[in-house]
């Protein structure tokens, strides 16, 4: 398989290059706290799956306006 040149223009995103360099310094014992990707360290809750559940039973599955609900 040949990917288009046209994949050559992205540069590697700057959350996964954080990312990495907190995994480098932890290596070399740096204590780090790590902000960049996100990543929980606990299931999500029973009550919020089940309210994400209900919201696409409830066709709630659609952008919301701009100012919110």
């Amino acid at each position: 398989m040949q990917l288009s040149s046209l994949l050559e223009r992205f540069a590697e995103p700057e959350t996964l290059k954080m990312a990495k360099l907190g995994r480098e310094l932890r290596a070399k014992g740096v204590d780090v706290i790590d902000l960049s990707l996100g990543e929980p360290d606990f299931d999500t809750p029973e009550h919020i799956k089940q309210a994400a559940i209900q919201a696409i039973n409830d066709n709630w599955s659609h952008y919301t306006p701009v100012p919110g609900f």
